[in-house]
């Protein structure tokens, strides 16, 4: 396995935002300001690369009846551990997240990572795979959060920007201007990779296809 590649995929090639389309809440949610983008992101990445380790580990000892239920107990003890931390160390940041860090526990990127990967690769694989779609997590939220600041209130981490201050755009700080910046940054990831639109819709256009045909398989 080339670890490099299990880490860089979730960067760009993969990136859970921008390409798979996942964790669209928080995205949306949090991103008024870079401060906030990068918080929500590291938080993330901690909890995904804490559960991916924990999972992988116990992987033959968690039941595949209640593998779900024992997932979601691993990933919320590291969410509440970051809730702590947070808390007692970055007090300003735990308020502006508020609920979005609770909802951490059921963030589609950490539980499909889970399943899809850690319960199935070995140790270093799983820290690496956590790893890498947790920074590609954060690296989206700190761009949309970025462009939304500084459009929308004048300012990048609070300093604010010469002219920008005072020519703000207020739709960039809205929920209205959060879908705006994420289509116009999608369009243009997909512009620079070369992306297509899949020519045919349903199953047989989705990457996990396979995987999902196996599931299928094996159920019956």
């Amino acid at each position: 396995m080339n670890y490099g590649k299990e880490f860089m995929k979730g960067l760009i090639r993969e990136n859970p935002v921008f390409v798979a389309l996942l964790g669209m809440c928080p995205t949306l949610a949090v991103t008024t300001g870079a401060f906030n983008g990068i918080g929500m992101g590291l938080s993330t990445t901690f909890v995904l690369i804490c559960s991916n380790l924990v999972i992988c580990l116990l992987k033959k000892a968690i039941p595949q009846q209640v593998k779900l239920p024992c997932y979601i107990v691993i990933i919320a003890t590291f969410v509440t551990l970051i809730q702590f931390l947070l808390h007692g160390f970055v007090p300003a940041l735990y308020t502006s997240l508020g609920a979005f860090l609770e909802l951490i526990t059921v963030n589609c990127i950490i539980l499909g990572r889970a399943e899809m990967f850690a319960s199935k690769n070995g140790v270093v694989a799983s820290v690496l795979d956590g790893a890498g779609m947790g920074l590609g997590f954060t690296l989206a939220l700190f761009l949309m959060g970025s462009i939304r600041e500084i459009f929308g209130s004048g300012t990048w981490f609070g300093i604010s920007i010469p002219v920008l201050e005072t020519h703000t755009m207020s739709l960039f700080v809205m929920p209205a201007g959060g879908f705006f910046v994420l289509g116009i940054v999608i369009a243009i990831v997909c512009k620079l990779s070369k992306k297509k639109p899949p020519k045919k819709l349903g199953c047989s256009a989705c990457p996990n296809a396979a995987v999902c045909s196996a599931k299928c398989e094996e159920a019956e």
